[in-house]
């Protein structure tokens, strides 16, 4: 297991205070991160939903953006300029409105310049994936 170079409230901290567009509400809260795994919950929002009654796609493409940010975050320490440079989402089912969405988030592979990772979301309590996303994060050097 990977030791964390930040904590929850290190990144917390972090995140709040460099990238406050993504982290200044309480809609997003991190439950975990360890240098290896992250888990995240955006609590439900009547703003997440889409035309049927489902959860958006921008909705859980950006929550997925933003726990491979802060499982990276946890293993690297506080990179702020490690940015997004390939992100696949495969919807699987629908998110279900009323419900909290949950992404847990795993690095694959950590290099010295990539990132390489996967997150699954998921709609309250349910323990199926409404939607799998792959991702990888370019590294800056330091």
């Amino acid at each position: 297991m990977a030791i964390a170079k930040m904590s929850v409230a290190e990144l917390e901290e972090f995140l709040h205070r460099e990238f406050p567009q993504a982290f200044s509400g309480d809609d997003i809260r991190i439950e975990s991160a360890d240098g290896e795994t992250c888990l995240l919950r955006q609590r439900y929002s009547e703003r997440m939903l889409r035309p049927g009654g489902t959860v958006s796609g921008p909705t859980l493409m950006g929550l997925a953006d933003f726990a491979m940010y802060v499982v990276l975050l946890s293993a690297i320490g506080p990179i702020g300029l490690a940015v997004t440079a390939n992100l696949n989402i495969n919807f699987l089912r629908k998110g279900q409105p009323g419900q909290d969405v949950l992404a847990v988030a795993r690095l694959l592979k950590l290099g010295k310049r990539l990132a390489v990772g996967e997150v699954n979301l998921l709609s309250g309590t349910s323990p199926d994936p409404i939607a799998h996303v792959t991702a990888t994060y370019s590294i800056p050097n330091t």
